[in-house]
């Protein structure tokens, strides 16, 4: 990521409900979250980005989510793409957060305000439910439930006779505020007694403004936080509004009345009533007042202990912030370490990658095959020419020589022979053959690294098949050369003759027995050399050799070059090609001088 933008993100993990959230915020995305928690929770949550974000920021919220029991925090923006922008509305982002009463007030049977997508389907009731629900319909008074500022959590019947919302505000649901007039100083009063002495207060005969004329109404309010849960933080109270019996205006100013005797009241008297009855108002708006002033001095006394709190955290977060800053220093000094070590890296990275290549290449170059493995004898890596010997693919890489079927005849040790040189660290070599009739040079060495330490072997594969074959050529050529020795300086007549009679090899005894030169000899036939009366006994012979029947050396008579008859001692040997044919006949012959006799 490029460092300026990177310089201008914090990460760090939050939680909505637990942790402090961050300040003055341009934008926050919370998509696909709020769908899966409670009413109350998403009211903490929303309260949360109000408090979040700077005035006029942005709110990014999922497609299935929304602010519109909000709409006194938040301004539509686009509503298809769910972006809603803050309003500066101190006093409703610091309303209290009440999730907690969300457990005990359904064990109350008490419902608390839900959206319209949020409704369950109805379902059957029990009878003792429907019938208590039926006369709570007929017979209950008007009731809220509200926390200790007013905020009604549930309201029931129909209460517009004594509560509506106020001209130019949107949503709200605090009692005080929606209080027609009238009420509102007795509801105050009588929500801060409860408060106060945790007991049950009455006012009767409270009077209201409802559209245009005044009506009586008597008000209850009860704390029932022991009736839900006693361990709750805040208390809750259930005001009871009842319309009083028939009072009329009279009753603030008396009309005349007339004595026991039948005789009229006087003026003064009705004066003295008139004036009782504004005191007691007098009196009711001093406790107004005078409970006004105790809420005032508790809210300044919160907001004083808040104001502590929030330097205290001010205090912390520069702090903080200072060791943040003395981090980021040490961060760019590191980070400006590692790019140095990063760039080193990258140039012997690039040298280790020209080198790996230069010897790939070389290794390719030189066609020796050549295959590393380890102590386990798990193959590390082998050259393009070892995988047509051994029978190597990629997906060896890692497994066990002995695993390999390799391509060599009459060698089945390379495993002992590989752990021989580990143990002794003496290398070896030796000749191998493959299959297809390659020769190669087998070196094992050890694999040592450049601190000298050793981390395997090496099995290398030279390839000599012309070399075997020169030594195999030579071998052969030596041999015949041995035989040609003996042929040229023997003192007997040694002849070769095919199938066909034909001579061909005449050493210099057939030279000196018959007279004929070599060259002579090779122009000429078997049947020029002998008598025209043995001619047949003689072919016989040679026809019974070409049958690979065995001849005993035998006399018989030849003619010379000077047109004589020599008498001649014969052993006549069949010659085989390397399939077992015979394809000539090789004589052997020596003159007798003196005929034995028969």
């Amino acid at each position: 990521m490029n460092k300026v933008i990177r310089d201008m993100l914090v990460f760090s993990e939050q939680d909505l409900v637990k942790d402090p959230p961050f300040s003055k915020m341009d934008f926050i995305s919370c998509r696909n979250l709020l769908i899966y928690l409670g009413g109350n929770l998403q009211k903490k949550v929303i309260h949360v980005f109000h408090y979040a974000l700077r005035a006029g920021g942005t709110l990014f919220l999922g497609s299935s989510e929304g602010v519109s029991s909000f709409t006194e925090l938040f301004t539509v923006l686009d509503g298809k793409a769910k972006l809603y922008q803050r309003k500066n509305n101190f006093l409703s982002a610091q309303r209290p957060k009440l999730s907690h009463i969300t457990p005990n007030a359904q064990a109350m049977g008490v419902a608390l305000p839900r959206s319209a997508d949020q409704v369950d389907a109805p379902s059957p009731l029990p009878l003792r439910e429907l019938v208590e629900r039926a006369l709570l319909k007929l017979l209950a008074p008007i009731a809220a439930l509200t926390d200790e500022r007013g905020d009604i959590l549930y309201l029931h019947g129909r209460a517009g006779m004594f509560l509506e919302p106020s001209a130019g505000e949107s949503g709200v649901n605090n009692i005080l505020k929606m209080a027609r007039e009238g009420l509102r100083p007795a509801l105050s009063t009588a929500l801060h007694d409860a408060k106060i002495t945790k007991l049950t207060v009455y006012i009767n005969h409270v009077r209201v403004k409802t559209n245009g004329h005044h009506s009586w109404v008597n008000l209850t309010v009860s704390q029932v936080t022991n009736l839900l849960d006693a361990s709750l933080e805040s208390p809750l109270f259930l005001v009871c509004m009842e319309v009083a019996t028939e009072l009329t205006d009279q009753a603030v100013l008396p009309a005349p009345q007339q004595a026991p005797d039948g005789s009229s009241t006087s003026p003064s008297q009705n004066h003295e009533a008139h004036m009782a009855t504004l005191h007691q108002e007098l009196r009711a708006k001093d406790e107004f007042l005078q409970s006004a002033y105790e809420e005032l001095e508790s809210s300044r006394e919160e907001l004083k202990s808040s104001n502590e709190e929030m330097q205290s955290v001010n205090e912390e977060l520069q702090s903080t912030n200072e060791e943040l800053e003395t981090s980021k220093e040490e961060l760019q000094s590191t980070n400006e370490e590692l790019s140095t070590v990063n760039s080193e890296l990258q140039v012997k990275l690039a040298d280790l990658s020209r080198t790996n290549g230069d010897m790939n290449n070389l290794l390719a170059g030189t066609g020796i095959g050549t295959v590393f493995v380890d102590f386990e004898l798990r193959i590390l890596r082998f050259t393009p020419a070892a995988s047509s010997i051994m029978n190597l693919i990629m997906a060896d890489m890692g497994r066990p020589v002995a695993h390999i079927a390799s391509n060599l005849v009459h060698y089945d040790t390379l495993v002992g022979d590989v752990r021989s040189v580990l143990d002794t660290l003496i290398p070896k070599a030796l000749d191998v053959q493959t299959r297809d009739g390659k020769w190669y040079t087998l070196r094992i060495q050890p694999y040592r690294t450049l601190d000298n330490v050793i981390e395997g072997a090496v099995i290398s594969f030279i390839e000599i098949t012309e070399r075997m074959q020169m030594q195999e050529a030579l071998r052969v050529a030596n041999n015949q050369l041995r035989l040609a020795v003996v042929v040229r300086d023997a003192s007997d007549a040694i002849t070769v003759q095919d199938l066909l009679g034909r001579i061909t090899a005449w050493n210099p005894g057939a030279v000196r027995l018959y007279g004929w030169s070599e060259s002579q000899a090779l122009q000429m036939n078997v049947r020029d050399r002998i008598p025209p009366e043995q001619r047949d006994r003689e072919i016989d012979k040679l026809t019974q050799l070409s049958r690979a029947e065995v001849l005993q050396p035998y006399l018989t008579q030849r003619l010379t070059c000077s047109g004589g008859v020599l008498e001649v001692s014969v052993v006549a040997t069949g010659l085989l090609n390397e399939t077992g044919q015979l394809y000539a006949i090789a004589t052997t012959e020596r003159g007798i001088t003196t005929r034995p006799a028969v």
